[in-house]
């Protein structure tokens, strides 16, 4: 980092954390954003609203936000749905089909848990 590199001014480090920062910061969550799109793991709701926050030409604040709130809320309706098509499958078992009725209606973290491990340990 140049600005530590450099033994800046006090005057240098506010600037920096009044308006660099945020752009930094911006930058790097416009990259983790575009990399959702080429995650095999998102589903259509995160890709939709992803393109359509890229679209939009976002400020920095909204970027942090989308990442913050909006990713968390997209992908538990993609994981939702995920779930739901276990529930779908006549080939699920009965213990899948049980533990895929429970967390349906969880929390974001639970669909998530679920579909990253829990769907594997049911039938264990």
């Amino acid at each position: 980092n140049e600005l530590l590199n450099s033994d800046p001014t006090p005057e240098q480090l506010r600037a920096w954390l009044e308006t660099g920062y945020r752009l930094a910061q911006a930058e790097d969550d416009r990259v983790a954003i575009v990399r959702l799109l080429a995650d095999p793991d998102s589903g259509k709701r995160v890709i939709r609203e992803v393109n359509e926050l890229l679209n939009s030409d976002p400020t920095p604040e909204q970027l942090r936000a989308w990442l913050e709130t909006g990713y968390r809320l997209a992908q538990a309706e993609d994981d939702r749905v995920a779930v739901a098509r276990i529930l779908a499958d006549p080939d699920s078992s009965s213990a899948l089909r049980a533990a895929a009725e429970a967390v349906i209606d969880g929390t974001p973290e639970e669909l998530r848990y679920f579909l990253k491990y829990g769907q594997y340990e049911v039938d264990a």
